[in-house]
């Protein structure tokens, strides 16, 4: 098959193309500017776009398909000769389901640990030498891409964004799925430039369990409310099978798991973690996975990247790289380094880096996130802002947001990396939240402190 990605640069994006440059496909792709690591990933395989930029000569009837990037703008070139020549147009998630259809597709669904469970589950199955196409949302130890497809895996497992599909697709990608197994963590109101109430949030994730095929199967956290409601409310024939955060302890900065063979010491943390933990363990179960065969797995699984990943340690003291900013799941994660080492000073750094984090309106809901940090700095860009077209933040918007006494606020990335790394970190857990870089904060200069 001929296949062309208009805005191949992107994270997933390249991910697919390298997947169906693997499984044999003649892969072309356009895009305006493309930095690493996928640059140097998909010149590797020589699917480098020549030259940046967009070129409607590259779109001819001879191909199969195209595959567009929520990049692209709706009135892309590349994408306007397509629709003038009949060309097919894939978003990202139609894609995947085109190449799945045949297959048993698991689906991770949830407003904050979808990677995590993902990758659990992955870890697992790869631990025990069972082959699965996949789709995750963060690069795991052990596995070359982000995607794998094959024509003969019996399974797939997704990732479910709730995230638009395509610039021209304005569904939510889980929704293009149609699982036979899925699994729901949480819903907590994310994405406000695209649902703009809670209420039109939270239905994404209704039509999301009524998409499951007929007789299939939702695995659902029953300790959050909002969760338990939707799917206890779906009138969809499935079967509904809740999980719990399981019973465990932390003794000396280990976290250890309640399990019919006793405790049993993991590598990850935090009640949230454990939560995740749980649900990845009904869902491998449903693929055949016993409970006993799990757990030998999942006591050396480390984390996803970028989810609450350890990126140094002394003897007194650890720093921890996350993901999060939600703020359930900056609170969560606060919460779980808190937990997980309580006699050490928590240094909690949170980014305000997302389109929904930036928005005057919303800031309100991050009250009390960072209340468990001994220390607790926000970093923000008022150039970020302007450039998302957003009403203008100060730092008195955040203090009221937040009610958190004592929070240091940054707009600046030298004055926040010059408080960094003048601090003492003895006995100290430093937790750095966010979804960017503080404005070109070097994580490998944050290692050299410890």
């Amino acid at each position: 098959m001929r296949i062309h990605f208009i805005a191949i640069g992107g994270a997933a994006m390249h991910n697919l193309a390298l997947a169906l440059h693997n499984k044999g496909y003649q892969v072309t792709g356009s895009d305006d500017a493309i930095f690493d690591p996928s640059k140097s990933r998909l010149a590797a395989k020589g699917l480098l776009p020549e030259t940046f930029g967009w070129f409607p000569e590259k779109i001819t009837t001879d191909l199969d398909a195209i595959i567009l990037g929520m990049h692209a703008k709706p009135d892309n070139p590349e994408l306007l000769k397509a629709q003038e020549l009949g060309v097919k147009i894939y978003s990202y998630p139609e894609f995947l389901y085109e190449q799945s259809k045949d297959k048993t597709r698991v689906v991770i669904g949830g407003s904050h640990g979808k990677t995590t469970i993902t990758s659990m589950i992955l870890h697992v199955l790869n631990y025990h030498d069972i082959e699965v196409d996949y789709m995750v949302g963060a690069q795991l130890e052990g596995f070359d891409t982000m995607v794998h497809l094959t024509g003969e895996n019996d399974f797939i497992v997704l990732e479910g964004d709730e995230y638009l599909s395509s610039p021209i697709d304005r569904r939510p990608k889980f929704h293009l799925y149609q699982p036979n197994i899925a699994l729901l963590s949480g819903i907590a109101w994310d994405h406000i430039n695209v649902f703009p109430t809670y209420e039109n949030y939270v239905e994404q994730f209704s039509i999301f369990v009524d998409s499951i095929v007929n007789g299939g199967i939702i695995v659902y956290n029953e300790e959050d409310a909002e969760v338990k409601k939707v799917v206890e409310a779906s009138e969809n024939p499935i079967r509904k099978n809740p999980y719990q955060t399981p019973v465990y302890e932390v003794a000396d900065g280990e976290t250890l798991i309640d399990t019919p063979d006793g405790l049993l010491p993991i590598e990850i943390f935090g009640k949230h973690n454990l939560s995740n933990l749980s649900g990845a363990k009904w869902v491998c179960q449903h693929m055949g996975v016993d409970e006993e065969d799990f757990y030998e797995a999942i006591a050396s699984f480390k984390g996803a990247s970028k989810r609450m990943e350890k990126i140094a340690s002394n003897a007194t003291s650890v720093a921890f790289k996350d993901f999060a900013h939600s703020p359930s799941k900056v609170k969560a994660t606060t919460k779980a380094v808190k937990e997980q080492f309580p006699t050490k000073k928590l240094v909690a750094c949170l980014e305000l880096h997302t389109y929904s984090s930036l928005n005057a309106e919303f800031l309100k809901e991050y009250k009390g996130s960072l209340a468990l940090a001994d220390e607790a700095v926000v970093f923000y860009s008022p150039e970020a802002v302007k450039i998302k077209r957003l009403e203008e933040v100060t730092s008195s918007d955040i203090e009221q947001a937040f009610v958190k006494e004592g929070l240091t606020i940054f707009t600046n990335p030298d004055a926040f990396k010059d408080y960094l790394f003048s601090k003492k970190l003895d006995h100290t857990a430093l937790l750095l939240m966010s979804s960017g870089n503080y404005g070109g904060l070097d994580f490998n200069e944050v290692k050299e402190l410890f």
